[in-house]
């Protein structure tokens, strides 16, 4: 998952292998997909939120990522969830595109929330749909 995360994230700071471990331990975190795309998430009580979705750039524009998207959508559902939540950068246009058209809605804005080396920190846009 490491090395996937550095692939796709390549401008900002991708998360190490540790930070996955730490994640993945936790009871109510599911990872879904494999080496090539996948999706982390946390579902607590009725809530869902996509910790992470990475695509390898030789895997993109395949319909992994709108695949992992349904996928941990329909998983949330299985373990109780009816509302999920992700962010997402402002200059994603591509994630944000996608978000879109799986449902997902903007209900926020985190101002300075990415850093970018070299130029100013980008914002985070909260975004979040009902999953009922």
């Amino acid at each position: 998952m490491a090395e996937t995360h550095a692939a796709a994230f390549a401008e900002a700071r991708p998360w190490s292998e540790a930070e996955f471990a730490a994640l993945l331990a936790q009871p109510h975190c599911h990872a879904i997909g494999d080496a090539r795309s996948f999706a982390l998430i946390r579902v607590i009580a009725d809530e869902a939120e996509l910790l992470t979705i990475a695509t390898r750039p030789d895997a993109r524009r395949q319909g992994l990522a709108r695949a992992r998207m349904e996928a941990w959508q329909a998983r949330a559902r299985a373990t109780g969830a009816d509302r999920a939540f992700l962010e997402v950068a402002a200059d994603n246009v591509a994630a944000l595109a996608l978000y879109k058209t799986c449902g997902f809605a903007v209900e926020g804005r985190r101002k300075g929330y990415y850093p970018r080396a070299g130029s100013a920190a980008v914002d985070a846009i909260v975004m979040a749909r009902a999953l009922t």
